[in-house]
């Protein structure tokens, strides 16, 4: 679909920003590795809120121990804010350790 291309959008009340974010990728998944295991994710989402806007940040824990793993996940809404969040903290340090951030692969499929 082209900006210009109005028929989509035919009757509805929408500017050009609404109609430039329904046709950009709405969302980025980030991996963030080598965290450290006493950040928490109010401290993982204020490093990636410098950069944008934060859709969610999340810890991945062990389920039997509840211990975090030392990796997470965050969701930006803009893929440019996104990018500009991977580039400015990949290898920065944060609590003491260097992040490894890069865009998240899909989940391969698992089979039961």
């Amino acid at each position: 679909m082209h900006i210009n291309d109005r028929s989509q959008f035919a009757g509805d009340d929408f500017d050009e920003n609404t109609i430039r974010r329904k046709e950009k990728r709405y969302e980025m998944n980030i991996y963030v590795g080598n965290l450290s295991y006493g950040l928490s994710e109010a401290d993982l989402r204020s490093a990636f809120e410098a950069h944008g806007e934060v859709e969610s940040a999340r810890l991945i824990t062990d389920r039997e121990t509840g211990r975090a793993k030392g990796f997470g996940f965050v969701e930006m809404g803009n893929a440019d804010e996104a990018q500009a969040a991977i580039s400015a903290l990949n290898g920065t340090e944060l609590d003491g350790r260097a992040l490894n951030v890069n865009e998240a692969r899909p989940r391969p499929e698992r089979r039961y």
